[in-house]
């Protein structure tokens, strides 16, 4: 009997076909003597339609919300259909005695292939292939020590839940807002939180005022000093306040009244998670979060150079220590030789910074795998971002970065005048990461860094020249993603319940998986744009946003969510209380939508009339491009944006419908626009010659 093996994407098969000897090749799979691989592309069940439960659903009516189907259906994707086939015929295969779901470890990787089993009703045994890395020792290693299956029913039990929840939340209340406002707008668990950050920001930055204020700084020849108050404040809202104190020690000569030296260090960074790494991308190299998953994704499927990208945690279980001689070895060329050679002249003894297993879930952090760097084969985007993975990976073996920290305190007819410096001791990992470091994101508060020479308490100095800064207060900045991604990580600071907030540490908005999806729905769907590196909120974003329910947009509900979710994949939670909680949520936020009393007002009218009923139609995003769509949906007219150049609608389903209105229209309003008409009919004509 053999093996059926069943993977995400055809890649992914294919090497572990290599690795298996498979090297048969069909339609779909590939096969060997003791095994059959095949590819799922992706998600090839799906959840049903509303209208695949009731023909009534495929109109939208307020009426008929909110939908909650007794028991939730699945179905092939249409557009994978050809490959589900593939798949569900080698499960009946008489040959085939157990399955291996070698799909991505994790949630999502989970659903792709139980969905599969559930709808082919396997019912033969089935074990799991948990690895992450796609080398050949991993997958050899994988294979040597598969999984039971049933040990991840827990996880498929939370897949399925957030699935459903998506379905019910999402499509409720998209429905609900939409037959409402009679616009096209969308609602979901995440995606609205997430707006209603960027929407409250843009808020804070409007309602800002700035104040002016005024600093005041001392040269004292050999180093500088910034007045600060009794309690540690250098800003001074009172212009003549400053000036007094200018006047106060201009000339005079001060003493300085305390010397703190203290020898201080820095521990390495923690190695990266997705959303981490995301987020360096974006201040580094200006990577969205879903450019940076791309990438990653080549690095760890296509190059193998990286281990599992999809991972929440920033540390490594104990059996990968031993690992880690190798995989310095095999990234020791090019700008990391010289960097990884201290590191293989003594035994390594990672700290609990980087070796942690109880801080391991699915996955370990991203580092890099045993295979051979050949930095030729990567495109300039990969090397960028494996640079950010190898010289993290290093820093964290690195020790501490050891500098001393001097603070003067220097006297002046009783102001007081702060002054600071460092000497470096040991550069330690700060030596690694030296060609890619960030500037400090220091506040304006904080004290610049000078270099400072020796000097005793009680040393006299004099005021060489003083000088008053003017400054205004300034308005929080607007979200960037590497921002945002960190306020959907940690979103308890929105969260006023103390209880509540404490409790979601851990938690967040979405998933390192779903996070840059999120971000890309939110743009495409019009809510958000970018400005340069900033993430803007649009009308549409900010009308939506005043729509929903107060409930949904507020991090607290999802990030129960998530947290209850991640419970469930543990066994600490029952997926039908939690299905339970979720239909109620939806009812409530549903009749949220139809008590409103608001007015939405569209900002995407174009200046094309609606060939059926002369309404202004809008421009939206479709999924074959921008479609222009007749305001009135009991029209629910829809046609591509651009037409050709007789005004014949190019696209072929409602095209002989309006067209052969148009002619009509046209013929019978007289001379001219029979000409029209005449000129519309042989372009009709034409066109359907040409399709013939």
């Amino acid at each position: 009997m053999k093996s059926l093996v069943l993977a995400e994407k055809p890649s992914v098969a294919k090497e572990i076909a290599r690795v298996l000897k498979c090297t048969g090749k069909n339609k779909g799979y590939l096969e060997g003597p003791r095994h059959v691989v095949t590819w799922a592309l992706g998600h090839l069940v799906t959840l049903a339609e509303p209208e695949d439960y009731d023909s009534k659903y495929k109109q939208w009516n307020l009426d008929d919300l909110p939908m909650f189907p007794a028991r939730m259906k699945l179905k092939v994707i249409r557009q994978t259909s050809h490959q589900y086939q593939v798949v569900r015929n080698l499960m009946k295969r008489g040959d085939i005695g157990e399955l291996v779901i070698a799909t991505d470890a994790g949630r999502e990787g989970e659903l792709v292939a139980r969905w599969i089993m559930v709808l082919a009703n396997w019912k033969k045994p089935f074990r799991r292939l948990w690895i992450s890395s796609q080398t050949d020792d991993a997958i050899k290693e994988g294979f040597a020590n598969l999984k039971a299956g049933a040990a991840y029913n827990n996880l498929f039990d939370a897949a399925v839940c957030r699935a459903q929840a998506d379905w019910l939340i999402g499509l409720n209340v998209t429905r609900a807002l939409t037959c409402k406002f009679n616009a096209q707008l969308t609602a979901g668990r995440v995606q609205t939180p997430t707006l209603a950050m960027i929407v409250n920001r843009e808020n804070e930055i409007k309602q800002f005022v700035p104040v002016d204020y005024w600093t005041v700084r001392a040269d004292f020849g050999d180093y500088f000093g910034d007045w600060r108050d009794s309690s540690g404040k250098n800003r001074i809202f009172n212009q003549a306040r400053a000036e007094e104190i200018v006047n106060k020690i201009k000339g005079q000569a001060g003493v300085i009244k305390e010397v703190r030296t203290e020898s201080k260090s820095e521990p390495p960074p923690l190695a990266y998670d997705l959303t981490e790494l995301q987020r360096d991308a974006n201040k580094r190299y200006g990577f969205s979060a879903q450019k940076t998953l791309s990438v990653l994704q080549d690095l760890y499927e296509r190059h193998k150079l990286v281990t599992y990208p999809r991972t929440d945690s920033r540390y490594i279980t104990t059996d990968i220590v031993p690992t880690l001689p190798a995989r310095l070895k095999s990234i020791a060329a090019g700008p990391y030789a010289a960097l990884v050679k201290p590191l293989l002249q003594k035994a390594l003894q990672p700290t609990k910074r980087f070796v942690d297993n109880s801080k391991v879930g699915d996955h370990h952090a991203i580092i890099p795998t045993g295979q051979s760097l050949q930095l030729a084969a990567l495109s300039a985007e990969e090397k960028n971002l494996y640079d950010l993975i190898a010289r993290r990976f290093i820093a964290v073996l690195y020790p501490p970065y050891r500098y001393g920290q001097t603070t003067l305190t220097t006297a002046v007819n009783g102001e007081h005048f702060y002054s600071s410096g460092r000497v470096v001791k040991e550069p330690g990992w700060r030596a690694v990461t030296a060609k890619a470091a960030e500037k400090d994101e220091s506040s304006d508060d904080a004290l610049p860094e000078q270099t400072l020479a020796l000097h005793k308490k009680g040393e006299q100095k004099q005021v060489k020249t003083c000088k008053i800064n003017k400054s205004k207060t300034k308005p929080p900045a607007r979200y960037t993603e590497a921002t945002l991604l960190t306020a959907m990580e940690n979103p308890g600071k929105f969260i006023e319940d103390e209880e509540l907030r404490e409790s979601m540490k851990g938690s967040g908005l979405g998933t390192p998986a779903t996070r840059a999806e999120i971000i890309e729905k939110l743009l495409y769907n019009n809510y958000i744009e970018r400005q340069g590196k900033e993430l803007v909120p649009t009308s549409k974003g900010l009308q939506l946003i005043n729509l929903v329910s107060p409930a949904l947009k507020t991090p607290e509900l999802t990030a129960q969510w998530e947290q209850r979710l991640a419970n469930i994949a543990r066994g600490k939670d029952s997926k039908e209380d939690f299905m339970a909680g979720i239909r109620q949520n939806a009812l409530e936020l549903v009749k949220s939508v139809i008590e409103d009393t608001s007015v939405y007002k569209a900002d995407n009218v174009s200046k094309n009339k609606c060939p059926l009923c002369g309404k202004y139609m809008l421009l939206v995003n479709g999924k074959r491009g921008k479609m222009l769509v007749c305001p009135d949906r009991a029209c629910g007219h829809r046609q591509p944006e651009k037409q050709d150049d007789f005004g014949v609608f190019k696209s072929s389903k409602s095209a002989s419908r309006v067209n052969q209105k148009l002619i009509a229209r046209y013929s019978d309003q007289g001379s001219i626009t029979q000409n029209i008409g005449e000129m519309l009919k042989a372009a009709l004509k034409e066109k359907s010659n040409n399709n013939d």
